[in-house]
This record gives structure tokens, C-alpha cells and sequence, in this order.
């Protein structure tokens, strides 16, 4: 369940939680019974910020929450099966992470995956929409250039989309980014910063090489839903990146450092002084940006 695959993407997810002041957070994981799923919800758990943690999917899921229930932590665990329970999983939710959808297999192209997870987050987020349309919603399921997009424009629908509260969690290209870094200058990965801007795919993800530091601080709880749910309780200074709406760029949505709030988005830090290069690398990532955009926005639209 801890494989080293995992659990970088696992810390990506928990980088995003922030809830009410009481640190009385209600997290819900769709797609709980999963690789991402199940140590993610583990570390839920054992989170002091989370008061009530619901766990949805479309199997196995009451045996999951059974295993995490044993565990002496504060957080009360109730599992959640199939359709007809997905309204009652996210009832009164404060932060939804969405790791659910199948991961890309060998042979399998963008198209491919496109097609099996777009109508999952599109039904998933339209639930959402209709239970907790106040909750900070994060968004794994790949292809992120277009779910987040899908997400977005089922919540227009209803009338409750916030942007500055739906984010696509992209840190693990963050986590790549600190290795290869650290390994090519014989450093501490856990002390090296890089900035990573653009998408979630290929040549959209750009590293920015210029603006890496070392990190003073890089505790180890320091994942993208505990993120959110520090800010949400008033911890000033959050600082993650995450893919969203944006004017940064001439693309709808854009991955760049955001300034976390208890409402979600505060600042948009923006893409900050570029080399040459990394200008470059932007222009290069625009076009295959707006293809995925357009398309995930196509998908809502023509949705029955």
C-alpha cells in the first residue's frame, strides 16, 4: 500500500485540507478503496485536523473504513458503497479529495483515459455540487488538464462554482522536480524548492529551474490537503501549487504557487521572473493546455 509510487502522490492530496476553525474538519476521499485511496484516507485518520472522515467508492469500501475505524485517532470513520450512497457521503463535507478513476495503463492512450475518467469526475463533482457545493474540492483523478475543467463547468451549472475553491493537485510533479534537482547537484532532496507551472502532462509541466531554493523547512506533514485544511483554520503564509482557474496566462486554467486562505485561493502568486528557457517551455505548453481545456469543457457541454 506504501509503495514509493504511491505515497509522493499520496502526500500531493493531503497538501489540500483545510477546514473550519475547530479543527473539526469533515474529508471526504471518493475513490477511498483505491492505490491513492486507502493510504490517503490512512493518513486522514491520523490527521488532528480532521474531526469526521467519509469514504466513498464503488467497492470494498465498508472494509476499508472497518481497518481505519480500529485506529485511535479522533476522526470518526464511516464507509460509504455504490451510487446510492455517494449524496449521503458527502453530506455537510468540508474538503473533497477526488483520487477516484483508473490510472493509465500500458498501451492505453490520453484518449483513452479521458474517456473512462471524465464521466467519473463529472458524476462525481456533480454530486458534489448538489451536497457540499461550499467544499474545497481537490481533484487527482487524471487527466488533470481536463478534469479540472469538467469539475469547473458541472459546478457552473449549478450556479456554486467557486474558483478559488477547486484546485487540481499536481505537487507530485513538485516531489519529481526536488529529486532530480537534488540528485544532479548532490543535494538533500528535502531541502530544494522548485516551482512547478503549467498542467499535469508532457510538456505542460514546467519546472522553473531559475526560481528553485533551498527549503528551510520541509516537514514531513507538509502534504497538499493538510495544506488547505492549515489555512482553513488561519495558519497564514501557505504557499502551494496547484493547477486552477487563472488569468496568468492566456489559458483558462494554469498551475502556479497560490497563497491559501480559510477560503480557499487568496492570492494567485503568478509565474514570478522566468528565464529565457522557461518562457519558452510556457509558449510550448499553451496550445496542448487549451486542447485539454477545451475538450474537458466540450465533454460538460455536450453531457445528456
Amino acid at each position: 500500500m506504501f509503495s514509493r509510487i504511491a505515497r509522493p502522490t499520496i502526500c500531493i492530496a493531503t497538501r489540500s485540507l483545510t477546514t473550519s476553525s475547530q479543527n473539526n474538519a469533515k474529508v471526504a476521499v471518493l475513490g477511498a478503496s483505491g492505490g491513492i485511496g486507502q493510504p490517503l484516507s490512512l493518513l486522514l485518520k491520523n490527521s488532528p485536523l480532521v474531526g469526521e472522515l467519509s469514504l466513498f467508492d464503488i467497492a470494498h469500501t465498508p472494509g476499508v473504513a472497518a481497518d481505519l475505524s480500529h485506529i485511535e485517532t479522533r476522526a470518526h470513520v464511516t464507509g460509504y458503497m455504490g451510487p446510492d450512497q455517494l449524496d449521503a457521503a458527502l453530506k455537510g463535507c468540508d474538503v473533497v479529495v477526488i483520487p477516484a478513476g483508473v490510472p493509465r495503463k500500458p498501451g492505453m492512450t490520453r484518449d483513452d483515459l479521458f474517456n473512462t475518467n471524465a464521466t467519473i469526475v463529472a458524476t462525481l463533482a456533480d454530486a458534489v455540487a448538489r451536497n457540499c457545493p461550499e467544499a474545497m474540492i481537490c481533484i487527482i483523478a487524471n487527466p488533470v488538464n481536463s478534469t479540472i475543467p469538467i469539475t469547473s463547468e458541472v459546478m457552473k451549472k449549478y450556479g456554486v462554482y467557486n474558483p478559488n475553491r477547486v484546485f487540481g493537485v499536481t505537487t507530485l510533479d513538485i516531489v519529481r522536480a526536488n529529486t532530480f534537482v537534488a540528485e544532479l547537484k548532490g543535494l538533500d532532496p528535502a531541502r530544494v524548492n522548485v516551482p512547478v507551472i503549467g498542467g499535469h502532462a508532457g510538456k505542460t509541466i514546467i519546472p522553473l529551474i531559475s526560481q528553485a531554493t533551498p527549503k528551510v523547512e520541509f516537514p514531513a506533514d507538509q502534504l497538499f490537503t493538510f495544506s488547505v485544511l492549515d489555512a482553513m483554520n488561519g495558519k497564514e503564509g501557505v504557499v502551494e501549487c496547484a493547477y486552477v482557474r487563472s488569468e496568468e496566462t492566456e489559458c483558462k486554467y494554469f498551475s502556479t504557487p497560490l497563497l491559501l486562505g480559510k477560503h480557499g485561493i487568496e492570492k494567485n502568486l503568478g509565474l514570478g521572473k522566468l528565464s529565457a528557457f522557461e518562457e519558452n517551455l510556457v509558449a510550448g505548453a499553451i496550445g496542448e493546455l487549451k486542447g485539454s481545456i477545451k475538450k474537458g469543457e466540450d465533454f460538460v457541454a455536450n453531457m445528456k
